[in-house]
């Protein structure tokens, strides 16, 4: 797979806190769905693919291991949600709602 988030990737992602790395993942979220909800599935399976990269990467900062549990079934659910049978029962409404919390919280922190 080709890497999206390359400089984040070398460093600079764990540089920042975990409130903001989901922040990002959620706007990456925001744009599966919304790309999927406007037919442009080619868009929205982009976006998907650099939404499991920013998780990825936030599950494989050190900083982040005591919220591993919490991470990797954020990403299993959402696996399940855009490519999977929706066993979690989830919903455009509830990740938005989830995600929203961390955008609130990273723009909260000026720092």
């Amino acid at each position: 797979m080709n890497q999206q988030h390359k400089k984040l990737a070398s460093g600079k992602w764990a540089k920042l806190t975990l409130t903001k790395q989901m922040a990002n993942v959620g706007s990456e979220v925001a744009r599966t769905i919304s790309w999927k909800n406007k037919g442009n599935l080619e868009y929205s399976k982009m976006a998907f693919i650099r939404t499991l990269e920013l998780l990825d990467l936030t599950i494989t900062c050190d900083r982040n291991r005591k919220r591993l549990k919490e991470l990797t079934r954020t990403r299993e659910a959402l696996v399940d949600y855009f490519e999977g049978d929706n066993q979690f029962c989830s919903s455009d409404k509830l990740w938005q709602k989830y995600f929203f919390a961390f955008n609130y919280s990273a723009r909260m922190d000026f720092n």
